[in-house]
């Protein structure tokens, strides 16, 4: 034999060459000789030489063939099966000379061993051939050695080739399980025998059978034997490998359910365990010492898994855990209590704080999991002991990238809090409840939606009540919740297009993802939903709605309040829910997130009651009452989906009921009425499913009758016209507006038409806001339907709790003669009255907001008139009688319109109409206030009216033009009023300002705006009245009356009337040299005072009108028949030699004077400016009349040039005021040499060029003209050069042919002006010329 030959020479010769066969190996390099009989017979030979040299070599020989050349030694030894069987048997037999259990060990993991070469050999020629003849002889032979031997000791290498062999040969485990009873019976009992290698060589069969599918064939009895042997092994193994073997089988059959019941049901006196079995902890003592006895009835396998547990093999606790859970998968009911009451979930809690393997973590979680199921572990309290270790666990797998860990550790806190009984508490103070929040928190914010997704199910478990602490963690709710939210804007719909998109791949990721967002979204609705409950039931908790214990430690008193929880929830609701809802489930609705939706709108409606107003208008106005009447009829309609229908029902009737709350009926029966439409409300709603589409033939029905109030078909119409009416009034338009107006009056004809059936109140009010509302898009209405509102209108006892403050409401009863004649009076009564309380609402608001003192005036009521203006002028006589008949503020009410209808808008001629009714109301008052006398019962309405009907008359004459065509055609009326006014003005009492100062207004409009031909017998009138002449005389004594104190003095806006009135009196009667019949006596002293000393603390008005009067009587030299002018010795001198001419002023008075007008000069108001100029020129005249010396020495006084350099140089751009010009064109007149060319004049020269006399108004325009002819006329200091005198010529010819229409100082609006409480014609200020 040579390196180069498998043959044995001695024999070789005898064999047949069928038997040889030359190969290339690669060892070699070249051909390999190798006969197959050679190889045999040196196998079988007792030679011992043979034996330990030849065989080694032959055996090496033949390995390599069959690595190299495996189809080579095939064909040998398929030339004759008894050839290949003995060869296996040869092989077989030389097994049991390897004793080397470690050698075997290497060679299962495919080292070479030269020794064993054997096992190898026969492993590899088997698996090449593949032959079922050939696993059966192996099968067979096994078999019988085993049936020989009474113990199986030294079959190790046996078992371990026939782990091999069912491991890799083909139907090897079907054969065995099938055909091997016998071979099976002594695989079991080997597992009885001591030798822990030999345990171990037989598991790894087992192993081999059970992780195929043969292991379904076994024959029950082996299987059970197998269970009951294969505990009482693994609760004796003591090597890590046997263990290790046993564990391994156990996670095999716990996943066979018959298995389990058998492993399950094994007790001590069929494992027989020994007492006191010694088993290792380390790497060769694996298992806990001394295992207790058990007795017969215990369970022994959760005894074994808990001390797999406990051992520091991480690969044990996992497997062990995973068996756990194996077990518990098939009948959690029944497999549960053994395993709890052995403890197992104490000791997997402990596991939980001591590892971070994600692996271990995974495997206890969903043990856990399933122990959860039995109520036994929470009545052992597992969950309390645990709980804390869990949250631990929970943080530390949020750190690990295994996101399935993280969604089981969720899982597991889930189902304890949901199933953990109310009576034990998990977090009895505030750090475990904190924690629990963070640990969820966390998981809220994976980026794994699926983890988020379920950690908002752990959310929604943990705001139950019995999990909340003591004091309840507010603030730690409100962060979860916003946690939720924030995650929102990752979630996308799966839209349409995309569900149109092309590819399978791509469709079934975006369905995917849709489908994890919607999962999402409806967990967190739930969760969502749950905080609410909880926040409701903390509410109707006195102690945790108060939370008293809270911390000191705490940011501030409101961060754990129940009220900072309802707030947040509302916030996140309003903000980011609603409109993520909307938006993904706008096209296609689902009905089961729409649920929680609609149940969570109403719970907001119980948690911030007076928020609940601005949120409730808010989701009305957003078309909320179509959206869920839409949801309604699309997903409710035949019964479907109950829940939805019950909680979009429970919303709209919170929705409903919160703005019927907000409406302030004027009647007293607005709580009958709520709980009238809360009943319908309630028991139609779940009736109305249908599309809006269906709602116009809904209401035409005819019903018949109908026996209970609340329910029934018509009930059923009333529910639907309330709705329509809820939400138009929110400008949600459910149907088109003819469509409703049609509907509703149809409505009113059927039910009239049933007779004996009248509409409830409040269905009836809704009814009449829809028809109002609608009424601009609908035809006119004839007399039948007319008729029909009437009467349904009439039916009820009290229009007033009909009536809804809405103007299209005004506008429908006025628009028809029928219905304005029964029920304009009343309707515009109440609208005046809403209008009133909503205005001193506002006021009452804006001083709540800011300071009193700064409060804006009120606005006429323009809203009012817009709504009358020209469309219904009937209703200004109905205002008219409001102002003569009815009591304050609404006869103040409707003052305010008329006086903005009649003052402001002569559109049409309305004074025709309200003259003549203002007429007869004084008549009777004149009767009734001055006849009867005042304070008197029956005259009390008549004393207050008689204010207000005077200011109505201020205002109309104020806005009258003496020139208009209703002036001129009332003449007689006009004077009648006058007439009686006077009258009744001169008998009030003076302390009746109320009533004094709109008469004096009144009577000052008129003789300021009456036409020349009509002055004459004005005056004559007004002078003759000894009574108003008297009261003249009051108000101007008690003013300037030193001792009287302030609070006792007329107001004054009454003295300003008085003075205006008195100016226009002396004016006229000089004029028309009209009879006086009793004068009037005035302090020319006191009026100088006032406007010298007091000017600082008088009101601007009253200094106007105090020169107003003071012009006046210079205009006359102080001299007149209405005022007997009486002055001090300081003002007036005896008449001598100076002084004489001008009495009864003397040179000091025109000095005070002077001084006076110059100080209110530098004022800049403008009626002050324009009046103190025009009482300047007076003067000056009243001087030039009486002494041409005085004249010049008042214009020459030092103190007028201050004056110009003031008023000029000023940084208001006076320079071109019509006042100013008219100022310097006087002092010009009479010769001042206060005025200079250089650089006065020239000044404003200049001014002049640089504005434009193209944006000089009028009135400027003219001023400037007047100067600039006196300037060419008059002699000047210095003497202007010929330059600047073409430059006067120049701009005298502008100003001749351009029409100025801009202004570039304050322009004054045009006849009246309107200050306060006191009226002002303009034309008496209009700057004098001559």
């Amino acid at each position: 034999m040579t390196s180069r030959e498998i043959v044995h020479d001695k024999i070789h010769f005898r064999h047949d060459p069928k038997w040889s066969r030359s190969l290339v190996t690669a060892e070699s390099g070249g051909g390999l000789l190798v006969c197959v009989a050679c190889v045999l017979e040196m196998i079988e030979s007792d030679d011992m030489a043979v034996r330990s040299v030849r065989k080694s070599f032959a055996l090496s020989g033949i390995t390599e063939v069959l690595k190299c050349s495996p189809g080579a030694m095939r064909e040998l030894l398929q030339q004759d099966h008894r050839v290949l069987m003995r060869f296996t048997a040869s092989l077989m037999g030389m097994l049991h000379t390897v004793e080397d259990v470690s050698t075997l060990e290497k060679v299962q993991q495919g080292e070479d061993i030269p020794h064993i070469l054997p096992f190898t050999l026969l492993v590899q020629l088997l698996l090449e051939l593949q032959s079922e003849v050939s696993f059966r002889f192996v099968l067979d032979e096994i078999d019988k050695q085993l049936s020989d031997q009474h113990s199986p000791k030294g079959f190790q290498p046996t078992f371990n080739l026939l782990g091999t062999l069912v491991e890799a040969g083909r139907n090897v485990a079907h054969i065995l399980v099938t055909q091997y009873g016998s071979l099976l019976g002594s695989l079991c009992s080997a597992l009885l025998y001591p030798d822990e290698g030999l345990k171990a060589s037989v598991l790894y069969v087992w192993l081999k059978l059970f992780r195929g599918s043969a292991a379904q064939s076994l024959p029950v009895a082996i299987r059970d034997r197998l269970c009951v042997l294969l505990l009482q092994t693994l609760a004796n193994a003591g090597s890590p490998q046997l263990i290790r073997s046993c564990v391994g089988l156990l996670w095999l059959l716990v996943q066979l359910a018959e298995a389990v019941s058998v492993l399950m049901n094994c007790t001590d006196n069929q494992i027989m365990c020994h007492e006191n079995q010694s088993v290792h902890t380390d790497s060769s003592q694996i298992l806990g010492q001394n295992q207790e006895q058990q007795s017969l009835d215990c369970c022994h396998l959760p005894l074994i898994l808990k001390q797999l547990l406990l051992s520091g093999d991480e690969m044990l606790q996992v497997t062990s855990s995973k068996c756990i859970a194996a077990v518990l998968v098939h009948s959690p009911s029944q497999y549960s209590a053994p395993f709890i009451q052995a403890d197992i979930p104490e000791f997997l809690f402990d596991r939980l704080a001591s590892t971070n393997s994600e692996m271990l973590l995974w495997s206890v979680y969903s043990c856990l999991v399933l122990l959860t199921e039995d109520p036994l572990f929470f009545s052992q309290c597992h969950s309390v002991y645990g709980i804390e270790s869990l949250v631990r666990s929970l943080k530390e797998a949020q750190r690990l990238s295994n996101l399935e860990v993280q969604k089981q550790g969720l899982l597991l806190l889930t189902e304890i809090l949901e199933r953990q009984p109310p009576s034990v508490r998990l977090f009895p103070s505030g750090p475990g409840f904190v924690a629990a929040s963070e640990a969820v928190a966390a998981g809220v914010s994976s980026s794994c939606l699926l983890v988020a997704t379920q950690g908002v199910s752990a959310a929604s478990a943990l705001f139950r009540l019995n999990h909340q602490a003591r004091p309840v963690q507010y603030s730690e709710v409100g962060r979860l919740v916003e946690a939720i939210t924030d995650r929102f804007c990752e979630l996308s719909p799966l839209s349409s297009t995309q569900r149109r998109s092309s590819g399978i791949v791509r469709r079934s990721s975006l369905s995917s993802q849709a489908s994890r967002s919607e999962g999402f979204l409806l967990q967190a609705l739930v969760c969502f939903q749950a905080a609410c409950r909880l926040a409701e039931e903390c509410a109707s908790d006195p102690v945790l709605k108060e939370n008293a214990f809270t911390a000191p430690s705490r940011q501030g008193p409101t961060q754990d309040s129940l009220e900072s929880l309802c707030r947040c929830l509302l916030h996140c609701c309003d903000s980011i829910w609603i409109p993520t809802v909307t938006r993904m489930y706008e096209r296609a609705p689902n009905a089961q997130i729409l649920q929680y939706f609609y149940s969570i709108l109403s719970s907001q409606f119980t948690l911030l009651p007076p928020l609940m107003p601005d949120f409730a208008n808010k989701l009305a106005s957003s078309g909320f009452f179509r959206l869920a009447l839409e949801h309604k009829g699309l997903l409710c309609a035949g019964n479907r989906n109950p829940d939805l229908n019950a909680s979009c029902c429970g919303f709209l009737q919170k929705l409903s009921m919160c703005l019927l709350s907000q409406s302030d009926p004027a009647s007293g029966s607005y709580q009958s009425d709520v709980e009238e439409v809360e009943n319908l409300l309630l028991y139609n709603l779940p009736s109305v499913c249908w599309r809006l589409s269906d709602w116009p033939s809904l209401l035409c029905e005819a019903p018949g009758l109908q026996l209970s109030e609340h329910k029934g078909p018509r009930a059923t119409q009333y529910c639907v016209v309330i709705m329509l009416h809820l939400a138009l009034q929110q400008g949600d338009r459910l149907l088109p507006d003819q469509t409703v107006f049609s509907s509703v009056l149809w409505l009113l004809h059927s039910v009239q038409e049933q007779g004996g059936c009248v509409l409830p109140r409040s269905v009836l009010r809704s009814a009449l806001y829809l028809l109002a509302v609608t009424q601009d898009k609908s035809p006119s209405l004839d007399r039948a339907p007319l008729n029909c509102i009437s009467k349904a209108l009439s039916s009820c006892q009290s229009f007033s709790s009909l009536y809804i403050h809405h103007p299209a409401l005004l506008h429908f009863i006025c628009r028809y003669p029928e219905l304005a004649e029964k029920f304009g009076a009343l309707v515009l009564e109440l609208w005046l009255t809403k209008q009133t309380q909503q205005a001193d609402a506002r006021t009452s608001m804006a001083d709540e907001e800011g300071d009193a003192g700064e409060r804006p005036e009120q606005k006429p009521d323009i809203e009012t008139v817009e709504l009358l203006t020209l469309k219904y002028p009937t209703v200004v006589l109905t205002l008219l009688d409001m102002l003569c008949t009815r009591e304050p503020p609404l006869a103040e009410r409707a003052l305010g319109v008329l006086q903005v209808l009649l003052g402001g808008r002569r559109d049409y001629e309305v004074d025709l109409c309200a003259k003549p009714r203002l007429l007869q109301a004084l008549q009777r008052f004149s009767v009734e206030v001055v006849g009867h006398g005042l304070g008197q019962g029956h005259t009390t309405q008549a004393v207050n009216s008689l204010p207000l009907v005077l200011k109505l008359l201020s205002v109309m004459q104020a806005s009258d033009s003496s020139s208009s065509s209703s002036y001129r055609k009332t003449d007689e009326l006009h004077f009648k009023l006058l007439y009686h006014v006077s009258n009744i003005a001169g008998k009030l009492t003076p302390t009746n300002v109320e009533s004094l100062l709109p008469a004096f207004s009144y009577l000052y409009c008129c003789l300021s705006l009456c036409p020349a031909h009509c002055a004459d017998r004005a005056v004559s009138m007004l002078l003759s009245n000894s009574g108003l002449m008297d009261q003249l005389q009051t108000v101007l004594s008690s003013s300037s009356a030193p001792s009287l104190s302030p609070s006792a003095c007329p107001p004054s806006s009454l003295l300003c009337c008085s003075q205006l009135l008195l100016s226009s009196l002396i004016t006229l009667q000089h004029v028309h040299s009209a009879q006086v019949h009793k004068s009037v006596s005035w302090s020319l002293d006191a009026a100088v005072e006032r406007l010298l000393f007091r000017k600082r603390h008088t009101d601007n008005v009253l200094l106007v009108s105090g020169l107003r009067l003071l012009q006046a009587l210079l205009d006359v030299d102080l001299v007149s028949a209405v005022v007997c002018v009486s002055t001090g010795s300081d003002l007036v001198e005896p008449p001598g030699v100076q002084d004489g001419a001008l009495y009864p002023l003397s040179s000091r008075g025109v000095q005070c004077l002077s001084t006076a007008l110059s100080g209110l000069l530098l004022q800049k108001h403008e009626l002050l400016l324009r009046a103190s100029v025009n009482c300047l020129s007076s003067l000056l005249g009243f001087l030039q009349r009486k002494s041409d010396t005085s004249v010049k020495h008042a214009v020459c006084q030092p103190w007028t040039r201050f004056l110009l350099y003031c008023l000029l140089n000023s940084e208001d751009g006076c320079l071109l005021h019509p006042a100013v010009l008219r100022l310097i064109t006087l002092l010009l007149q009479h010769s001042s040499t206060s005025v200079l060319w250089e650089p006065d004049l020239l000044q404003v020269m200049e001014a002049a060029e640089r504005t434009g006399v193209k944006e000089l108004s009028r009135e400027a325009a003219q001023a400037l003209r007047l100067l600039l002819t006196q300037v060419q006329s008059s002699v000047l200091q210095p003497p202007p050069t010929e330059e600047h005198k073409q430059r006067v010529r120049n701009m005298m010819e502008a100003l001749s042919v351009q029409t100025p229409v801009k202004s570039c100082s304050p322009s004054l609006p045009s006849n009246v002006l309107h200050v306060g409480d006191v009226f002002i014609s303009l034309s008496d200020f209009a700057l004098t010329t001559g």
